[in-house]
């Protein structure tokens, strides 16, 4: 018998006994390389011996899973099998997989199947539209008397609801039967009374007509004789914003007109999350296109030449993006220095500022005679376009701006549509430890003709890629601020700037010992009327809000305190000294990260949560601020939108409880909320846990755990969706327990919690995440922790992998995309920032490139060869380092995407089939 066509049929004893003690008892081990399968699952019994036997499976290919009766218990199988030699023909292995199908039953391999793929992958698309009111988006009267919605009923049908703010009472904003009628014989086209075709529906003040658009047409409507008119206003107006880089949110469907009022063509681009264009074709010269687009996505419009002519975000109703020459909001970007006809004009209209050969020149408008003021600005230590006048119009603020090479990163396009050669990209990507350019603030006295250099003693190491300084005035032209933010990001400073004398002085001193979180921490709201500032802070180890003098610099008092954290600051009103603001933790007993709604009063007190009940809010203001519509929900609890008073959070009736009926019945499921203990064994450590559609508690299940780390932020959903975010429910289908889990070293917590991140990315809160997975599967005995895998993307990217090195023991198969694997090859504002300056030492120790001869399990790496967030290398440089480590993995490199290309749909087939294969053990798709 020749090995190349016979599987390997070593004889061994059963349970390590002599065969001779046993005759005819063998162990028959077929090789697991051919079967594709692991080798767990067939190390089994044979026996020669005509009588009821015996083959030992893990319990995850047992019918239904874990303890059985009528001849199975724990996890073994129990059938017949003839007296034969254990030799096997390669030839025959087939028949051998096809008489296991049979002997173990249709869906002991269930898991990983062709259905599950196809359960899966269709899981957005069958759940999409399932739930009625999940989001109400919601219009006001001016005056905030009335609101208005467009509620959904069963079967298709929706209706249009008014409602007195006052009061609370709602009803139908209209006859809508008399407006289908006035619609059909207007437009010739049939219109249902509950399911109208409209909308951008707007009310008058007095409520007694309406206008909405239908069919590209804008119409206006008598509400007592429901007579239509075209109209012409209905649709409003958008202004360019050139701040807007991505679409953060994907909000009601909604339409965006452009309307091209330029002389040329022009292109239109969508700018995905990433930032990254789309192109949706070209406009000609007065051409106007209405794009279909939600709300909340942003969109940017060129000139064929590449000059950008306006960036506009969609919203909620209908809106026109006028595209003209003076679209764009004025530029941060340095304009050509021969350009100062418009310049920057002061306060008063009599003079006008710009720079013209990298110095600062004056003109006077009624004489036209320029002045140079600066003479110290020069190639490389040129002045920014960034000029600010003091509000008398005498004094005038420069910035010198000490220049440093950029750091160029080069990416090769491999397969270029437009061409069959290769494409070398470049662009400037600063890099922790990069030299950076040095801004210096000059004061100008108009009058005088004098420059005040402003002395750096308090802020001599700024951190900044752009050069540029938020110049900020006091109304009475006495002096300015502006933010110093030390390089290393344990100083933040508010200078104040006496205007006479150029003398800075500190208003606020902010320091750590760590970091300040500058980047998601930092609000201030400037009184000048009273001599006040509102500071955000940590210093007493939670978020919270303190009254300075801005004066003197000293704390009158803290506005918030206790053992909870202040998330963000809605509204200040300075003349009822009040305050709107989020909060998490604010009330005892809840998740912590539940966002609730709060009022205080400038001195502290008065402290008032708006929201209730057990669950995260989300609110949309009256135009006056005096009512808000608060929607609340959890990830296993559908929304309820409920009208309050804005100041004491009072109900005044609940609009819209969503109904998720026809969702559950899809078999869905809601992810479980889970808690469990950190590594110190006190802090509470909060996730959720995803189960299959089709899950059986008997069964066992390899866990995965869908890992986001990054400290800017925490991470684990809150509210409700059909399907989270990160593919999660989706690779759950698959027949994997999914969980997602924030651990120490994110944010939203206490300054300690949320310190455990410094100097230490590559802690990513694993050993709170592995004891919380502990304490899940000791609840639950269906979680199988010999089978646990873990994926994630950019900064998940870096820590899924370092999963494998640090804890290769736990985790045993990982898939990471796009991973900034090395803290030096990532941008410097978001490294620097949790790792700090200078770049030391630990920065090399917390890299999966020195770290990867670690590497324990199976590593699928995943990266797109045009990432402009993450620089590529950082992925190739672990290919290498584990190359050289002689570790085996896969690596998967997609010609042309960007960041994110495991969310492509090849990319997630991809994960989803490395998971299949390594912890489930079964080839994709291979059985229906």
């Amino acid at each position: 018998m020749k090995t190349s066509t016979h599987l390997n049929h070593r004889l061994q004893p059963v349970d390590g006994k002599n065969t001779k003690e046993r005759p005819g008892t063998h162990l028959c081990v077929l090789q697991t390389s051919l079967l594709k399968l692991p080798s767990h699952f067939v190390a089994s019994r044979f026996r020669t011996t005509p009588r009821v036997q015996h083959w030992n499976f893990p319990p995850s290919l047992n019918r239904r899973g874990g303890h059985r009766s009528a001849g199975c218990r724990a996890g073994r199988r129990v059938f017949s099998a003839p007296s034969y030699s254990p030799r096997i023909s390669i030839g025959s292995w087939h028949t051998l997989v096809l008489l296991l199908w049979f002997w173990l039953g249709s869906d002991a391999f269930g898991q990983g199947s062709k259905s599950d793929y196809e359960r899966a992958f269709n899981l957005r698309k069958n759940t999409e539209n399932k739930v009625h009111n999940l989001k109400l988006d919601v219009s006001w009267l001016t005056n905030s008397s009335h609101l208005w919605y467009r509620r959904e009923l069963p079967s298709e049908r929706s209706e249009f609801i008014l409602v007195d703010t006052a009061t609370g009472a709602k009803r139908p904003a209209f006859d809508h039967a008399k407006l289908a009628t006035a619609l059909t014989a207007s437009s010739g086209k049939e219109a249902r009374p509950d399911n109208l075709p409209i909308s951008n529906l707007r009310f008058a003040e007095d409520i007694k007509s309406f206008t909405f658009a239908n069919e590209g047409k804008s119409w206006r409507c008598d509400a007592s004789t429901y007579e239509l008119r075209e109209s012409k206003d209905s649709a409003l107006k958008l202004e360019s914003d050139e701040s807007l880089r991505a679409s953060k949110r994907t909000g009601a469907e909604t339409t965006i007109v452009f309307a091209n009022q330029t002389m040329g063509g022009v292109e239109i681009f969508w700018l995905d999350t990433d930032g990254k264009r789309q192109s949706y074709g070209r406009l000609g010269a007065g051409e106007r296109k209405s794009q279909h687009t939600f709300a909340g996505h942003v969109w940017l419009v060129e000139t064929r030449e590449g000059r950008e002519m306006g960036r506009f975000m969609a919203r909620e109703l209908t809106t026109v993006a006028e595209i003209g020459e003076n679209s764009t909001r004025r530029s941060s970007r340095r304009r050509p220095e021969s350009d100062a006809a418009s310049g920057n004009a002061s306060p008063d209209k009599k003079w006008i500022s710009f720079i013209r050969d990298h110095q600062v020149v004056v003109r006077e408008r009624e004489t036209g005679k320029e002045t140079q003021l600066s003479h110290d600005g020069g190639l490389g230590e040129a002045y920014s376009e960034e000029l600010s006048w003091s509000p008398d119009s005498t004094k005038l603020v420069g910035v010198r701006v000490t220049a440093v090479a950029p750091h160029k990163v080069t990416l090769v396009e491999s397969s270029p549509s437009q061409q069959v050669q290769p494409l070398v990209h470049t662009y400037d990507y600063f890099k922790p430890g990069d030299k950076l350019p040095h801004p210096h603030p000059v004061l100008f006295d108009v009058t005088t003709r004098k420059g005040t250099p402003i002395k750096e003693d308090l802020f001599q190491n700024p951190f900044t890629e752009s050069g540029r300084m938020e110049i900020r005035w006091f109304t009475n032209s006495s002096r300015f601020t502006f933010v110093y933010n030390q390089r290393g990001h344990q100083v933040l400073r508010v200078i104040a700037v006496n205007a006479d004398t150029g003398e800075p002085s500190a208003i606020v001193d902010e320091r750590s010992e760590t970091f300040v979180d500058y980047s998601g921490k930092q609000f201030s709201h400037w009184m000048d009327a009273s001599r006040e500032l509102i500071w955000m802070s940590e210093r007493d180890g939670w978020n919270h809000l303190y009254l300075y003098d801005s004066a003197t610099g000293r704390v009158k008092n803290q506005i918030t305190k206790g053992e909870w954290v202040v998330r963000g600051v809605d509204r200040v009103d300075d003349m009822t000294r009040k305050i709107w603001f989020r909060a998490g933790g604010v009330i005892p007993g809840q998740d912590p990260y539940h966002v609730h709604f709060c009022r205080v009063d400038f001195d502290g007190s008065d402290l008032k949560v708006l929201t209730e009940g057990d669950g995260t809010h989300a609110l949309q203001w009256s135009p006056d601020n005096r009512f808000m519509v608060d929607s609340s929900s959890r990830v296993d609890n559908a929304p309820v939108h409920e009208l309050r008073q804005a100041d004491s959070g009072k109900l005044i009736t609940e609009l819209e409880r969503a109904d998720w009926s026809k969702l559950l019945k899809t078999g869905w499921r809601a992810p479980e909320r889970f808690t469990a203990k950190g590594r110190d064994g006190v802090t509470d450590i909060y996730g959720v846990i995803y189960r299959p559609s089709n899950f059986d508690p008997a069964k066992k299940y390899p866990v995965i755990e869908y890992i986001y780390a990054g400290p800017h932020d925490s991470h684990v959903p809150k509210g409700f969706a059909p399907v989270q975010g990160g593919w999660a429910m989706e690779m759950a289908e698959l027949g994997f327990i999914v969980v997602q889990i924030d651990g120490m070293g994110t944010s939203n917590r206490s300054k300690k919690f949320h310190d455990v991140c410094w100097q230490n990315i590559g802690d990513s809160g694993f050993p709170d995440r592995i004891s919380w997975i502990k304490a899940a599967a000791a609840t639950y005995t269906c979680m199988d922790l010999n089978r646990v895998g873990i994926y994630g993307g950019s900064a998940g990217g870096q820590s899924s992998t370092r999963a494998l090195l640090a804890h290769g023991d736990f985790y045993k198969v990982a898939v990471s995309d796009c991973g900034c694997h090395d803290n030096r090859m990532d941008k410097i504002w978001w490294n620097e920032q949790w790792m700090g300056w200078p770049v030391g030492p630990h920065y090399a120790e917390q890299s999966n490139v020195t770290q990867a001869h670690r590497l324990q399990g199976k590593l699928l790496l995943t990266v797109g060869e045009l990432d402009r967030n993450v620089d590529p290398a950082s992925t190739m440089q672990v290919a290498n380092a584990l190359v050289k480590a002689d570790k085996d993995f896969d690596l998967l490199i997609i010609p042309g995407a960007g960041h994110g290309s495991a969310e492509s749909p090849y990319g997630r087939r991809r994960r989803a089939d490395f998971f299949v294969r390594h912890l489930l053990g079964v080839e994709p798709r291979a059985l229906p």
